[in-house]
């Protein structure tokens, strides 16, 4: 198991970095839906794994993170 949550942290956080860098080098927009969702599974992968680590600092973060990422993709999906 400890495995598992293990990875879920790294495919987390490849997920925001991946964001972050293909928004820095204007290969996607931040207001994109993939911008997004790349954040919000990234932000939820590390919610699980800093749970398990009691690391609840960067938990908050994370669920602050995740709000974010929601509240946009509703916003988007009401656009449309």
């Amino acid at each position: 198991m400890e495995m598992l949550i293990s990875v879920l942290g790294w495919i987390g956080s490849f997920a925001v970095i991946i964001a972050y860098g293909l928004n820095s080098y204007q290969k996607i927009r931040s207001d994109s839906v993939i911008f997004y969702l790349l954040n919000l599974t990234g932000g939820i992968l590390l919610i699980v794994y800093t749970i398990y680590e009691e690391a609840y600092a960067n938990t908050f973060l994370n669920i602050v993170w995740v709000i974010i990422a929601v509240t946009a993709l509703i916003k988007v999906a009401r656009k449309d």
